[in-house]
């Protein structure tokens, strides 16, 4: 993840950009970040993932989708919405969609941490995803082989669910079904 590119624009202008540019730009508190592109690694993990949610929800309730997307985060007690773009994410309240992005909270994100982004997505990212209520987020690290499932407690604090590092099974807690074997989900 690259430095923000300019300080405090308002919501508005960032669309303009993202309107007027092929870059992958994500919006938070006022401030647009450039979004890496993905490496070789990145993009087999993103499409096993991708693939297995895929099929686990087709025709059901909720929906997967997979970056670039953009998610614009909103919740009604918080003035300001965010846009990002995860690597994939699971959306089952389909009313926030449109024909160009999501507006709302998805009930599932999945980061897969790039080395130019690791603090955007360990720290930034996982207190604004717990700050919307999203209820699951996993965060998928290649460099080191590691899967990280946090979920929202009562308190609407995230609590690490399960870790694994480079074998073993993790599995969500919102779609028992979704499971990954991390030895199949890193390989080469």
């Amino acid at each position: 993840m690259s430095m923000p590119k300019e300080n405090h624009v308002s919501i508005q202008e960032y669309y303009k950009r993202r309107e007027q540019s092929d870059t992958l730009m994500e919006y938070i508190n006022g401030v647009v970040y450039m979004t890496p592109s993905p490496s070789t690694a990145h993009q087999r993990i993103s499409g096993r993932l991708f693939v297995q949610l895929y099929q686990l929800l087709e025709g059901e309730e909720c929906e997967a989708f997979h970056a670039p997307f953009d998610i614009e985060l909103s919740k009604e007690d918080i003035s300001e919405n965010k846009v990002v773009i995860p690597d994939l994410s699971v959306i089952c309240d389909k009313s926030g969609l449109s024909e160009s992005r999501y507006t709302g909270v998805p009930a599932l994100i999945i980061e897969i941490i790039s080395p130019s982004n690791q603090s955007h997505d360990l720290v930034t990212k996982l207190n604004l995803y717990m700050q919307y209520g999203v209820q699951e987020y996993w965060i998928v690290n290649p460099l080191i082989h590691t899967i990280h499932v946090y979920t929202l407690s009562d308190n609407k604090q995230y609590v690490q669910k399960d870790v694994v590092k480079e074998i073993g099974v993790i599995q969500s807690s919102l779609f028992e079904e979704f499971y990954v074997d991390a030895k199949f989900l890193f390989k080469q």
